[in-house]
């Protein structure tokens, strides 16, 4: 079951859509794991060909309860997207992590993030600031967020806003202010200060983020005391995972990792002793 809702955040309302599992699966009175999937730049809950949908689908009928949200000025949502940088899109996760947290049958030893692009940047940056965040799971995350998305419109793009106050991209409007947060923030320099279990998944593919930055960001995770960090790279797959094979591909490794979450603190437990 899924239903349509909005999360008041300031003055602007969010638009979200929850997913709940099917209420005939047996959870042997367990409280449900909290999934929260943050979008990429300029982009939606509903993600390109439905990604996030489908997931959130899938991810829902595993017994997850899965929260999926649209940036303020982005899909239904209020405001303008320009003038919400990075640290905006940091409190509003927290603002629909507050909402997830306050149903009383989510457990919260059982939160995930999951962040798409630049949404994987701001779930990680989210992460490191919310001790109630345990996992994070980064889709082709942004690694240089001023020089990846600068990258991505245009340096006239950035330039234009920087001498004229704004600038149109895509129907978007971008301002100065918006890419000073993103100067402001270095997610590799974050890593060490998340101590949960962390997926990271990308395509070779991709040509708008790298895939190296998915090994570096491997290694920054593992020079950690604790939390373990798992990669799988997906052969061909591009930024979105366009393909229906890579699409169903990068799903059912999330599915399988989500679903793992048990036998990982078994493993754990029995090498910390």
């Amino acid at each position: 079951m899924e239903r349509p809702f909005t999360i008041r955040h300031d003055r602007l309302n969010l638009a979200a859509t929850i997913h709940y599992p099917n209420p005939d699966a047996k959870r042997e009175g367990r409280k449900l794991p909290l999934i929260i999937i943050n979008h990429g730049f300029v982009g939606s809950r509903i993600g390109v060909d439905r990604l996030f949908v489908l997931a959130a689908r899938q991810f829902a009928e595993q017994g997850n309860l899965v929260i999926r949200f649209d940036f303020a000025g982005c899909g239904e949502s209020d405001g303008v997207y320009g003038e919400h940088g990075l640290d905006s899109m940091i409190e509003q996760t927290r603002t629909v992590l507050n909402y997830g947290l306050s149903l009383d049958i989510v457990d919260p030893l059982r939160v995930t993030l999951l962040g798409h692009s630049l949404g994987g940047a701001v779930a990680l940056l989210t992460a490191v600031r919310e001790k109630r965040v345990k996992s994070l799971v980064l889709w082709s995350a942004v690694g240089y967020p001023f020089n990846d998305i600068t990258r991505i419109v245009g340096r006239k793009i950035y330039e234009e806003a920087v001498t004229r106050g704004s600038a149109d991209y895509l129907g978007y409007t971008l301002k100065p202010d918006f890419f000073d947060a993103l100067m402001k923030h270095q997610p590799f320099q974050e890593t060490q200060k998340f101590t949960g279990d962390v997926l990271l998944v990308h395509g070779t593919g991709d040509d708008v983020i790298p895939v190296d930055y998915t090994f570096l960001l491997e290694k920054t995770f593992w020079l950690r005391g604790e939390g373990r960090c798992d990669k799988v790279v997906i052969f061909q797959a591009d930024h979105t995972y366009s393909s229906g094979e890579h699409k169903k591909e990068l799903i059912r490794a999330t599915s399988d990792w989500l679903g793992g979450y048990d036998q990982r603190q078994q493993e754990w437990h029995h090498w910390s002793i």
